[in-house]
């Protein structure tokens, strides 16, 4: 039985109005709650929900809920931020997570903030809740550093992620044409494309609501546009693909990410176009990038990481 199920079952009143449902994970057990709003700013989650024949948004709406449970996502202070969104919303808030996720720090905090009602342990994880109120010590703010502006939970939050760093200077200033930034994140890498002048269109394809929100306010570039959407899935014609593909999917490393994003890349490039990509030393992304591309070079790296320029997609 799952917490949720098991918390409904030992104290937690169920509640017959609207229920909101924060970054869930797939699979995530529903039971006992009725018809509930997902919250989920990941484009391929919210889909997946979606299509399961729930109601979605990217971010809490403005209005009262009876019963909001928060799941926790990977950052600590992200999970805080929607608790406090959460508390100042709902009647009642209940908070879900794996000791992995940091549950039992969040438990402790709440307990000093708030009348943490009841808890449930089981299976290496938490649940608690608590009756809504105002948390605002628990708000996230906006992470600026230099021109950046970065939001908690976003890949690289407060800081230039330095694989991206390392190809951004390897960018070369002759970058012309239509350009993509395939999983543009907050938006470091279309900030270094905006600057050639010859680049006619660039467009930003990344996953992370939050994160595109972000890409919004480091790249006011008129051409410069934005899509929420999977990197893998994307479509269009460009001269250039720019590109650091994730490798983690959860806390697992998956290459197969990567090589979905090179496949994309094919794709989604003229004839005549270029790819322009960067990758951790241990990653095999090689062969792939020769089975997609007729002419791949590796340009000088670092010890952590290596860049390639690949060329003449081959089309199935």
């Amino acid at each position: 039985m799952a917490r949720l199920s098991l918390a409904f079952d030992t104290g937690l009143a169920r509640s017959d109005g609207p229920v909101a449902l924060l970054h869930p994970p797939v699979g995530f057990d529903v039971a006992g709650l009725s018809a509930p709003l997902i919250i989920q700013p990941h484009v391929a989650l919210n889909a997946a929900w979606h299509n399961q024949g729930f109601s979605c948004d990217v971010a809490l709406p403005a209005r009262r809920f009876a019963l909001a449970v928060v799941c926790c996502t990977r950052s600590k202070q992200q999970t805080a931020d929607l608790i406090a969104q959460a508390a100042a919303c709902a009647d009642i808030v209940v908070v879900d997570g794996q000791k992995t996720d940091g549950i039992d720090s969040h438990y402790k905090t709440l307990r000093k903030l708030a009348a943490v009602q009841g808890t449930i342990t089981k299976a290496h994880g938490r649940l608690f809740w608590f009756a809504g109120t105002q948390l605002p010590s628990l708000r996230a703010v906006d992470q600026n550093f230099g021109e950046f502006v970065t939001q908690s939970g976003v890949f690289s939050a407060g800081a230039v992620d330095p694989a991206s760093a390392l190809l951004g200077e390897a960018l070369p200033e002759h970058l012309a044409g239509d350009v993509l930034d395939l999983g543009a994140g907050w938006g470091y890498l279309s900030a270094q494309i905006v600057k050639r002048n010859a680049v006619t269109r660039l467009d930003l394809v990344e996953a992370d609501h939050f994160a595109l929100d972000c890409a919004k306010r480091n790249v006011s570039d008129p051409r410069a546009a934005f899509h929420w959407a999977d990197a893998r899935d994307w479509k269009g014609a460009y001269d250039a693909v720019v590109m650091n593909p994730p490798f983690h999917s959860g806390r697992e490393g998956d290459p197969d990410l990567g090589r979905a994003f090179i496949t994309a890349a094919r794709r989604c490039l003229r004839p005549k176009g270029t790819v322009y990509m960067v990758a951790n030393r241990h990653l095999p992304y090689e062969t792939t990038l020769e089975q997609c591309f007729a002419k791949v070079l590796e340009i000088p790296g670092n010890g952590r990481f290596k860049l390639f320029q690949a060329s003449r997609p081959k089309r199935k």
